[in-house]
């Protein structure tokens, strides 16, 4: 056999032990028997599921310039329940007076107050995309927009945000880069890498500012499948070290990075990304991920895509419809195929065993109550063996349940910096017992 038909196997035998040892039950398998990554722990809003959960990824951005509370509700409030156009309009609407607001604070020498009018209505251009398909002729312009937006007010902060493009295989990949402290000593770093449905600028509003005021340099880019690459061809591809090899590099060249605190952290597909490049690249020297994807494949053939057929999509809403037909497009997957997700994802996987840094995986209790990332927890904590290595689930009960912990940044950011900064120390005093 094979090692990732071993690995396979192995998935099974660690849920089904999970039955027999009393962890879940079976009727709890059953239940979880296609799990909704997307599932909404926390109820906001909205009674379709996928809006209520993208709603909730909206509003944890607050905290980071990229939502204003009274306009995000008032947005809410006019969309109409499950419906993707709806959806698409009213954040655009939105986008644009907040853009305005910010024009005529720039044209009379209110920078500060510009900046934040920018970024909000970038990230609402940016909302808008969640449920528009790829073949929309405005997919491109608000995609665009809302990346003009984002570097326009990353160049009134100081120090500014700062867009740049990686040379990669006849194209380039995008992305933002912010120094710490606003000075060019060698600091920190932390390259931030997103999943199956993320854009660079999304990896901005989720936790830079929480990177900033911890002394790290940030880091964000679109890999091959995200942001508008697959416009290009550019698709995602089971040997993300490549394209992360191409990361690393050019962070590396930036005067202001510490080679010896580089840092990843990887949410949702990238909870398979980044792991999956340090195996290749030991000048990453600490990885977070939320949550580890050991086996990507198992866990697509785990949901409801794998026995999608257009018969039952259209019980669903044609917001969930969308943002499921989009994710199979990043995948280089006709979107009338969504069960071709599946075989897709086959090699997106990584051995835990070849980890040789310290390694976090978090993960919201709500999603963790799934059988299956149960497993892939499991499965990361009993592989890598490195001394410095744990598994934090974060607490329903204070609203930090859902994937990606979208409506609790605090709770994720202290989880993830307290483990770096821990875990880049300990690195830092190891390179100065060398040097002397």
């Amino acid at each position: 056999m094979n090692k990732m038909i071993l690995l396979r196997l192995f998935l099974v035998v660690v849920v089904f032990g999970m039955i027999f040892a009393g962890t879940v039950s079976a009727g709890e398998v059953q239940k979880n028997e296609g799990w909704d990554a997307h599932e909404s722990h926390t109820r906001m809003h909205f009674k379709d599921n996928e809006m209520e959960f993208s709603l909730a990824l909206i509003l944890g951005a607050t905290m980071n310039s990229g939502c204003e509370i009274g306009e995000a509700f008032f947005t809410a409030g006019r969309i109409t329940e499950g419906d993707a156009v709806s959806w698409q309009k009213e954040w655009i609407e939105m986008a644009k007076r907040v853009e305005a607001r910010g024009d005529r604070s720039l044209a009379r020498g209110h920078n500060v107050s510009a900046q934040g009018q920018y970024m909000r209505a970038s990230y609402y251009y940016r909302a808008a995309l969640i449920s528009m398909l790829p073949t929309d002729r405005h997919f491109k312009e608000t995609a665009l927009k809302s990346r003009s937006l984002l570097k326009k007010a990353g160049q009134l902060l100081d120090p500014p945000l700062e867009y740049f493009e990686i040379l990669f295989e006849k194209s380039v990949l995008p992305g933002y880069f912010r120094r710490a402290y606003g000075d060019s000593r060698k600091h920190k770093t932390l390259i931030m890498i997103g999943g199956g449905e993320t854009f660079a600028e999304d990896l901005v509003f989720y936790i830079a500012r929480q990177a900033y005021e911890r002394g790290y340099n940030f880091l964000t880019v679109d890999l091959p499948g995200q942001g508008l690459l697959p416009l290009e061809g550019k698709f995602f591809r089971a040997d993300v070290e490549v394209p992360m090899k191409a990361v690393v590099d050019y962070a590396l060249t930036r005067t202001e990075v510490n080679p010896n605190r580089l840092s990843m952290f990887g949410i949702s597909g990238g909870g398979g990304f980044v792991p999956r490049s340090a195996q290749f690249d030991n000048r990453i020297k600490a990885i977070v991920m939320n949550s580890a994807v050991v086996d990507a494949h198992t866990l697509f053939a785990s949901m409801p895509v794998a026995t999608m057929t257009e018969d039952k999509m259209k019980q669903w809403s044609s917001f969930k419809t969308n943002t499921i037909r989009v994710i199979a497009w990043r995948w280089g997957v006709a979107m009338d195929n969504i069960p071709g997700l599946v075989d897709a994802n086959s090699g997106f996987d990584f051995d835990p065993a070849r980890i040789k840094c310290p390694a976090l995986s978090l993960v919201g209790e709500g999603e963790y109550a799934d059988v299956n990332i149960q497993a892939q927890q499991k499965i990361f904590l009993d592989g890598v063996p490195h001394d410095k290595k744990a598994l934090v689930v974060t607490p329903a009960n204070e609203g930090a349940s859902n994937h990606c912990l979208t409506e609790n940044r605090s709770v994720m950011s202290q989880t993830v910096f307290d483990f770096l900064d821990e875990a880049l120390e300990n690195k830092l005093i190891k390179v100065h017992k060398k040097a002397n």
